[in-house]
């Protein structure tokens, strides 16, 4: 039974997600649920059937990916209800869904161990030589700058200037990705992020030294 919802739910997720052109395609999704699932079996923890499902829907309601945030939260709404999921899975893969984020730092603590993973997946997917492509697809979809030197280094964010206040590809690095390897849940994740870290800084090394024409 369980196999048939996993089966049926990455159809409707690679439907929905199947077009998009911000990083935040089918292909993200099932990095994240790959990573979720080593996470997990590494940790030797969790539900991986809430662990599995979570990570395959995260994206469906991200309000990055709506003008009406509530478009999408009633997909995912309409989506669980359809799998005839009992009431403790859905609130926990809800719960998870929701406190995902890192809305500009202003992020959600996480109470159980199912949240903790999948939140890990993700994050280790905005890291490293793949994090560095999703970087740049996304500010390209959003009609970001590459860099702009002229530009601070945002801090202390509300959700809204996180999303929609005035930055650069570049500058994401420092608002984010570079933060993400200290906010990393799990042993397993931490070690991964480390090595992710490290190339991320070592291409922006190699990006300044172009940027400004010393090699």
């Amino acid at each position: 039974m369980q196999m048939n919802i996993i089966e049926r739910t990455e159809e409707f997720v690679r439907l929905k997600l199947g077009h998009d052109t911000s990083g935040h395609d089918w292909h993200h999704v099932d990095r994240v649920r790959k990573m979720a699932l080593y996470i997990a079996e590494k940790e030797r923890k969790g539900d991986l059937f809430i662990i599995e499902m979570a990570a395959l829907l995260h994206d469906i309601a991200d309000d990055k990916l709506y003008e009406n945030p509530e478009d999408g939260y009633k997909i995912l709404l309409d989506w669980l209800e359809s799998c005839r999921l009992n009431r403790q899975q859905m609130e926990s893969i809800l719960s998870i869904i929701n406190t995902i984020s890192f809305k500009g730092g202003n992020e959600a603590e996480l109470n159980h161990i199912e949240a903790q993973i999948v939140r890990d997946a993700d994050r280790l997917d905005a890291l490293g030589a793949i994090g560095i492509a999703r970087t740049f697809a996304y500010g390209g979809k959003k009609g970001a700058p590459l860099y702009d030197p002229s530009l601070p280094v945002r801090k202390d964010m509300t959700v809204e200037e996180y999303r929609n206040g005035k930055s650069s590809s570049i500058h994401h690095f420092y608002e984010k990705l570079l933060l993400l390897k200290d906010k990393m849940h799990t042993k397993t994740a931490k070690e991964l992020a480390q090595k992710r870290h490290h190339v991320m800084e070592d291409f922006l090394k190699q990006f300044y030294t172009e940027w400004n024409g010393s090699e």
